[in-house]
């Protein structure tokens, strides 16, 4: 890019962060601040929302509190600046999943869309020739959205534990710059921790107990330039898994085989038929059954594996898809790994999981004091017998707010104040914390669910605020013009 055109770009960049700014001035209504601050032990600071994640998701669960007044905020990401979520990490497809019109953490301010972004750096015709976000792009647009509506975030800050404090707050204890501690305290604390933030990435037994030099999950730090030369099996015919071999094979593996457990390979995209407003909107408000039934169906399809992603593993000659073909065990060889199916053994030098997660709250060390006590869907629903999935039924039951619950009532009261917008909050809310096809929706009714609990936990102070406004003599007692200004503020007569 020319001199001449990155100072055009620059420019447009400049108005359209301008613009937003102005939009976002224009919508605050109401404006008026509500929140008084508290204080935690020894005097310091609490915050009103603490928020563990600074990806997509905490971007926009902090924008819809600035948007509600809620302004004494902090994110808190683990990961360096910019690297926030997977998009530079381990989300290997070139381009995201979702069609490119999709909102999301723009919460329909029309100046803050990834079009709108995507049209002042390339034009206007780029955009239109655009089939899909590529994925750099994506985490190049959600840095420009932190800084432009000024999202407090502190990086490389990870949470060690959570534990109840004083006065209904929560203590969060973190780790800053990688050993400097400290703890924070909130009234209210959101997990927007993505995929693994209420488990782990899950792969079968008898593969973690190989060395690590031999296998690793899709969603680690491979060194895939090491796998030049070398054979490569996939466990798993998801999208992920094969962003994974297509990774490998464009690193000069000498062959990538991809194992899948069913005759047929998964080519639905069960996220694209729940995309609409009814689903989105309306799945938590349906009894346990049908919630179960939807999304037990949903999540038992998994996500098949786009068109894109297939052409770009197919084009290699030494690709190769097993169905049929789940793994049964592995052991070492020497230096490869013989890893058994229906088919019979197959030797390999590398293994990658595609694999998913797996809820193990008490596999989060910053969960594991009061785990035992997170009510899970097996703990408040049981479906039939032909609709009964173990892995489904350790997914936390959450409360309307997207609040933990406890499986017994009164053991850990507390955890009310914790709120979950991850992928662990699907069972409950759909595709909610996981998904940037629910954003729109789902960020403002847990934004709805924070700004009902501060309003009832300050109940008895705004019963005494209204007590002592006494209208009337405001009126009387104040300059002419301060009656149309209170007429206008709804004040009187409102």
């Amino acid at each position: 890019m020319g001199s001449n055109e990155e100072c055009a770009q620059k420019q447009r960049l400049g108005a359209l962060t301008a613009e937003v700014r102005r939009d976002l001035a224009r919508i605050a209504h109401p404006s008026m601040p509500w929140l008084e601050p508290r204080q935690g032990p020894h005097g310091k600071p609490a915050f009103d929302v603490l928020i563990l994640g600074a990806g997509q998701s905490g971007l926009a669960i902090v924008l819809a509190l600035q948007r509600a007044q809620v302004t004494n905020v902090l994110a808190i990401d683990k990961a360096e600046y910019g690297r926030e979520g997977p998009w530079l990490s381990y989300a290997r497809m070139r381009t995201l999943r979702s069609p490119k019109d999709y909102t999301g953490p723009d919460l329909d301010v029309p100046s803050l869309t990834y079009q709108a972004w995507h049209e002042a750096r390339f034009g206007v015709e780029s955009w239109s020739a655009l089939a899909s976000i590529p994925t750099e792009l994506w985490a190049s647009y959600l840095r420009w959205v932190r800084e432009t509506t000024a999202v407090p975030v502190r990086n490389r800050c990870e949470a060690l534990d959570i534990a109840p404090a004083a006065d209904d707050l929560i203590a969060v204890t973190v780790r800053n710059d990688g050993a400097q501690r400290e703890t924070l305290y909130a009234r209210k604390l959101v997990l927007a921790t993505g995929q693994e933030g209420m488990g782990r990435w899950w792969m079968p037994e008898f593969v973690a107990s190989l060395p690590n030099r031999c296998r690793a999950h899709a969603a680690d730090a491979i060194d895939f330039h090491a796998l030049a030369g070398k054979v490569v099996a996939v466990l798993g015919a998801g999208a992920s898994a094969l962003d994974n071999a297509a990774v490998a094979l464009e690193h000069g593996a000498a062959e990538v085989h991809a194992f899948c457990r069913r005759p047929v390979p998964q080519l639905v995209q069960p996220y694209r038929w729940l995309t609409f407003a009814g689903f989105l909107r309306h799945l938590s408000d349906l009894d346990d059954a049908w919630r179960w039934r939807f999304m037990s169906t949903i999540l038992g399809l998994r996500e098949g594996f786009p068109q894109e992603t297939w052409d770009r593993c197919a084009c290699h000659s030494n690709f190769h898809l097993h169905t049929g073909a789940p793994w049964l065990g592995a052991r070492t060889l020497g230096e490869r790994v013989e890893v058994e199916t229906p088919q019979g053994p197959f030797v390999a030098d590398f293994l990658i999981c595609g694999t998913g997660v797996d809820i193990d709250f008490a596999h989060r060390p910053e969960l594991r004091a009061f785990a035992a006590n997170i009510a899970t869907w097996a703990d408040r629903y049981t479906p039939a017998p032909d609709l009964r999935d173990d892995r489904l039924a350790r997914f936390p039951y959450l409360g309307r707010d997207f609040e933990l619950l406890e499986r017994v009532p009164g053991t850990t009261p507390w955890i009310g104040n914790i709120h979950v917008f991850a992928i662990a909050s699907t069972m409950s809310f759909g595709p909610s914390g996981s998904s940037i096809n629910a954003m729109t929706t789902a960020v403002r009714k847990l934004a709805d669910g924070l700004t009902r609990g501060l309003f009832k936990g300050d109940l008895e102070r705004h019963w005494q605020s209204l007590l002592a406004y006494d209208v009337p003599q405001a009126v009387l007692g104040a300059p002419p013009n301060s009656v149309g200004t209170l007429a206008r503020s709804g004040g009187v007569g409102g």
